[in-house]
């Protein structure tokens, strides 16, 4: 399958707007153009940089389904694309010209009866909207308030895209096959997060 290494971490559900402009993407891209659906994987580049090849690169990623494609001047595509599942790269093929792979669906333990325990759920709730909260105060956009879904798998990577994770906790988060260490992980991600938000605040206040 083609693989897009990038310096950031696609999840589930998260849209993703790309301008490709390396000759050897855009043959990806010619390359999909009768595909349905046209997809790639998305995998982090642990070292190295997204021009030029040489990388280091994650062995869990994201699909990424093309949605929309605009050609603009000079050369360059912005492609408009949208997450879907975790992936697994199991071996990595010779790259011609573009990133190749031999990938599975990434495993997934099922869900224990009746979901994730809804401590662990409401927990994670309430401190995504901390974070939101404070960030908000710190100067971010508002909390969007979108409806959350009842799906608990649904709903942990709206609350991974809503918080102000860093590139690693998300990876970790992708990377986890156990969706109740997931959501354990999401929850101290966030409350890394708020006590990072709540001392920036105490710091700023005593500024003025």
């Amino acid at each position: 399958m083609p693989v897009f290494p990038l310096g950031s971490v696609l999840l589930p559900g998260q849209l993703l707007p790309l301008q490709v402009f390396e000759p050897r993407y855009r043959v990806l891209l010619f390359d999909l153009r009768d595909e349905q659906p046209a997809e790639f994987v998305v995998a982090l580049i642990e070292r190295g940089s997204e021009v030029g090849g040489g990388d280091v690169r994650t062995d869990v990623g994201c699909v990424a389904r093309i949605e929309r494609t605009e050609d603009l001047p000079g050369g360059r595509t912005l492609v408009l694309c949208v997450g879907t599942e975790r992936m697994h790269i199991v071996e990595w093929l010779e790259e011609d010209p573009y990133p190749r792979a031999l990938v599975r669906p990434a495993p997934s333990q099922p869900d224990p009866a009746g979901g994730p325990p809804a401590e662990l759920t409401g927990r994670a709730d309430a401190l995504a909207r901390d974070v939101g909260d404070l960030a908000e105060r710190l100067g971010a956009p508002a909390w969007p308030g979108p409806a959350l879904s009842d799906d608990p798998d649904e709903r942990l990577w709206q609350l991974a895209l809503l918080a102000p994770l860093g590139t690693l906790d998300r990876q970790r988060l992708l990377a986890e096959d156990d969706p109740v260490v997931r959501w354990e992980r999401l929850a101290e991600s966030l409350e890394e997060q708020r006590d990072l938000l709540e001392a920036r605040l105490r710091w700023e206040s005593s500024g003025d």
